[in-house]
């Protein structure tokens, strides 16, 4: 590998939660803090991790969170590869997310893996991070010329001028099929007014004991006939908003098109504001409550908590602030071109899906689907026993990081040791 002189530095111990168990980390574990651009001007962050000699290197990274202290970077680092931890340029950010642009970022930390004389780069993708990896995957190996040269809400981007050098292989963990995809599986359909967070249609209220809700720990039991509405207004939801959304960026770029013609002082501002909108109440997938939907070891609750009327309307909560390309881009399940659905059948190399047993934000539907797009020949799929981190789901059970940890680790060795 590559000589680097940047600053070195030890790293600190982190919580254990969804971070890394620092009493794993090897004692020779070196890190750099790598500045990297990108096609389009901006500078995201790597963090790269390493003992020396490294032949393979494992990057992960998630559209929207720092995955810094990741709780799989011990356990790939004890196989014998380094790790890359990608930062975003939009860390806890979904108001301009759109994934198009965060494939620049990526492009930008494989361009920088190769640079630095990594033989084998295989991603990780947890949660978003794998829907992320996926579109990248499909965009890489594409010419310039077939790669998505705007967003899905019209604003150009890069792609095409990227350097976007192909992955050797790809490990999913806790996947959900898309963030589009996710938000429509659990977008609350009983909305009728995207102005008034609490305006409701009583017959899709997912919270109405007359559509089969009870508290826990009573048994909430949703019909089938429900079930089939509530998914087909689920969609006619996220219709509305992408037609409202493509309405905002109609306006404008009409706006800017007047403004060129003859400008006018409305038209310069009209053309200027991009609106941010709230899309309240996310937080309503059936297969949280109805235990018997989708069945598996999770607990009642979603991974936002066990309330779901403080989760369905708080602050906090999938896409619950967006811009029209934003949300075009990452939330819609009709506009989003980053999904398993849209992109698995390109992953031809070897993978590997970790699914925890206890996850209530991936279900078993979910992940066999995700699966059944990928096209690789080579892909393993391990069920382990966790939540949607790996954490225990009951007192005494073995921590199901470790597991992961320890299969992803023998799965990579298997196929990508020197």
């Amino acid at each position: 590998m590559e000589a680097d002189k940047r600053t070195e530095t030890r790293p600190t111990a982190g919580l254990r939660g969804a971070s890394w168990n620092p009493e794993l980390l090897p004692s020779t574990m070196k890190t750099q803090v790598v500045p990297v651009g990108t096609v389009d001007g901006a500078q995201v962050v790597g963090f790269h991790y390493y003992c020396g000699g490294e032949n393979a290197v494992v990057m992960i990274m998630h559209p929207r969170e720092l995955l810094t202290t990741h709780y799989m970077v011990p356990y790939l680092m004890r196989a014998g590869f380094a790790c890359w931890v990608q930062g975003p340029r939009t860390v806890g950010n979904d108001l301009r997310l759109e994934h198009e642009i965060a494939l620049l970022d990526v492009a930008a930390g494989v361009t920088e893996l190769r640079r630095l004389g990594y033989r084998k780069i295989i991603m990780l993708g947890n949660s978003g991070g794998a829907g992320l990896f996926a579109f990248y995957n499909q965009q890489s190996l594409l010419d310039s010329g077939r790669r998505f040269a705007k967003t899905p809400g019209g604003r150009p981007c890069k792609l095409p001028a990227a350097n976007m050098p192909a992955v050797d292989g790809f490990v999913f963990v806790a996947p959900h099929p898309g963030q589009g995809k996710l938000l429509q599986n659990c977008i609350d359909p009983s909305v009728t007014d995207e102005s008034d967070p609490f305006s409701v249609q009583p017959a899709l209220d997912p919270f109405s004991p007359e559509n089969g809700y009870r508290l826990h720990p009573e048994r909430s039991q949703f019909q089938p006939e429900f079930l089939i509405r509530y998914r087909e207004a689920q969609r006619r939801r996220v219709e509305r908003i992408d037609a409202a959304a493509k309405a905002m960026i109609d306006t404008r770029m009409q706006a800017r098109a007047r403004g060129k013609a003859k400008p006018s002082r409305i038209d310069a501002q009209q053309g200027a504001f991009n609106s941010i909108f709230t899309v309240w109440r996310t937080d309503a997938d059936l297969r949280c409550f109805d235990l018997s939907l989708d069945p598996s070891d999770r607990r009642w609750g979603t991974v936002w908590g066990a309330d779901p009327v403080a989760s369905n309307l708080g602050a906090v909560g999938f896409g619950r602030v967006c811009t029209p390309e934003s949300w075009l881009s990452t939330w819609s399940a009709l506009s989003s071109n980053a999904s398993f659905e849209r992109c698995g059948a390109s992953i031809e190399q070897p993978t590997l899906v970790i699914y925890y047993t206890g996850d209530n934000t991936v279900f078993p539907s979910d992940v066999n689907a995700i699966v059944e797009t990928i096209g690789a020949k080579d892909k393993v799929r391990h069920d382990i026993r966790g939540n949607h981190h790996g954490h225990a789901l009951a007192s005494g059970d073995p921590l199901g990081q470790d597991r992961a940890g320890a299969v992803v680790s023998d799965w990579l060795k298997a196929r990508f040791s020197a």
